[in-house]
C-alpha cells in the first residue's frame, strides 16, 4: 500500500459471508493469508483478524464476530496458500482452525534463497516491487471492536501484493534453479510442530540458563516446565505464573519448606501459598532427584 490510500475490502462477519468466502478460494489456485493476534495477555495467541487476498481482491475475517473453525476446509483444501514469516500464523491457524495449510508458501522463507536475510514484507516488496507499504502502529489493539478505517487498510495492506511478490520471487527462483529447494524448505516448515513446545525444553530459553549446573539445572528444567504447564493450563503469560528472577532463585537455593520458599527473591504471596506453591514444591523436588 503507498502512502494512507486505503485499499478496498471487504470484512465477513457473518457465517453466511464466511462459507462464501471459503467456497470463492476454494475455486482459486492460490489465496494470500495473514494474521492479526496478541499474546500479551494471554499464553496461547488470541486471534483478532484474518485477511485474505486472490485476483483483485481482499476480505477482513472477524473471529470475534463468526465462528472461524470452517475455515479448516479450506486450509485442508490443494489451493496454495501464500504467508510471508508464517510460523506464529500456523500457531493461530493450527489452535483455532484445527489444522494448517496443506500447501504452503512462505515469501519470506523463499526470498532467503534469493540472498535476502529474513526480509520485513516491507522490505521485500520495496525491493521487488519498488512498493512503500504504511507502517502499522504496534501498539494498536486488534482485539478492540469496532476496527478503524486505519487499521483494516494496514490489515488489508498486509496480503494486497503477496500473489504478485509470489509469483516474481517463483520466476527468480526458477531462473537460479533454487525453487525446489525453497519449496522443500516451505514444506518443512509447514510440517514443523506448532503451537507451545516441549515443557521440558522450556528451560533453554532462561537468560541464565548456561550457567547452570548440577541440581540447579536440573531444578530450573522441572520448575521451568511446571511454569509452562501452569500457564497453559491458565492460558496466562508465563512470566504472569513465575518470572525467571523466581526460578534463578529456587535454582541456586531449591526450597524444601514452605518456610524456604518465603526467603526467596522473585516470589510473592500467590507463590506462597495453595496450589501453586505445592505445584512448586513437587517440582523442586523432581528436580532434586
Amino acid at each position: 500500500m503507498t502512502g494512507s490510500v486505503a485499499i478496498a475490502h471487504t470484512v465477513v462477519d457473518t457465517a453466511a459471508g464466511l462459507r462464501v468466502l471459503i467456497d470463492t478460494l476454494l475455486a482459486e489456485p492460490m489465496y494470500a493469508l495473514d494474521t492479526e493476534f496478541h499474546r500479551e495477555k494471554t499464553y496461547f495467541p488470541a486471534v483478532a483478524l484474518l485477511q485474505f487476498g486472490w485476483q483483485d481482491q481482499i476480505a477482513l475475517v472477524d473471529p470475534l464476530a463468526v465462528d472461524i473453525s470452517p475455515l479448516a476446509e479450506l486450509l485442508a483444501s490443494d489451493v496454495l496458500c501464500v504467508v510471508h514469516a508464517c510460523q506464529q500464523d500456523l500457531d493461530v491457524l493450527q489452535r483455532s482452525c484445527g489444522t494448517v495449510p496443506s500447501r504452503l508458501f512462505d515469501t519470506q522463507l523463499a526470498a532467503g534463497f534469493l540472498g535476502y536475510a529474513s526480509p520485513s514484507l516491507a522490505n521485500l516488496l520495496s525491493s521487488e516491487m519498488g512498493l512503500k507499504v504504511m507502517k502499522a502502529d504496534r501498539l494498536t489493539d486488534w482485539l478492540r471492536r469496532p476496527l478503524t478505517a486505519e487499521q483494516e487498510s494496514y490489515a488489508a495492506s498486509d496480503v494486497a501484493h503477496l500473489l504478485e511478490l509470489y509469483r516474481l520471487l517463483v520466476d527468480q527462483l526458477t531462473m537460479v534453479g533454487r525453487l525446489e529447494w525453497a519449496v522443500a524448505e516451505c514444506e518443512a516448515l509447514r510440517l514443523r510442530p506448532a503451537g507451545p513446545g516441549d515443557p521440558d525444553e522450556a528451560w533453554w530459553k532462561l537468560k541464565d540458563s548456561r550457567g547452570l549446573r548440577g541440581k540447579g539445572r536440573s531444578v530450573a528444567q522441572t520448575v521451568t516446565a511446571w511454569r509452562e504447564q501452569r500457564a497453559a493450563e491458565t492460558d496466562q503469560p508465563v512470566r504472569f505464573v513465575l518470572p525467571d528472577l523466581a526460578i534463578s532463585a529456587l535454582a541456586q537455593k531449591p526450597p524444601r519448606t514452605l518456610d524456604d520458599l518465603r526467603s526467596l527473591r522473585g516470589l510473592d504471596d500467590r507463590h506462597r501459598r495453595g496450589p501453586a506453591a505445592a505445584g512448586l514444591l513437587a517440582a523442586v523436588e523432581r528436580g532434586l532427584a
